[in-house]
């Protein structure tokens, strides 16, 4: 009997019954720390780029490439906090004269921030 192309690439099958199934199992990967921002992106593979995570979850790259999308993004909302807080002007000297319009106006800059991220990373 012709062996067939996945046991020329040494495949091996296992008898299940009247049935031989392909013991098929994924690449071993090194597990990363994967933060909001990378599970935001798994969620979106998930939902809306269903060939992209397959690709990524069979090859064996997905928790890296989530990783590194974690690290991005938050890299991306570090800056965009900060530059948003230098260009409106809030100090500690606001934190400490009206601590109620520094916390209403930091969670504007973070909520904005938060949107640009999701747009050019996160849902993109």
């Amino acid at each position: 009997m012709a062996k067939s192309l996945f046991e020329e690439m040494d495949g091996k099958y296992e008898r299940q019954g009247d049935y031989l199934i392909p013991c098929i199992a994924l690449s071993a990967e090194e597990e990363q720390p994967i933060g909001i921002w990378g599970q935001r992106h798994l969620d979106y593979l998930k939902q809306c780029r269903k060939v992209t995570y397959t690709n990524l979850l069979t090859s064996g790259r997905l928790n890296a490439y989530l990783a590194d999308i974690d690290r991005q993004a938050q890299e991306r909302f570090e800056r965009l906090i900060e530059g948003m807080k230098q260009a409106q002007g809030i100090t500690e000297r606001l934190k400490e004269e009206n601590a109620l319009e520094w916390i209403g106006r930091l969670n504007n800059i973070r909520a904005c921030a938060r949107g640009i991220v999701n747009e050019e990373i996160i849902f993109a």
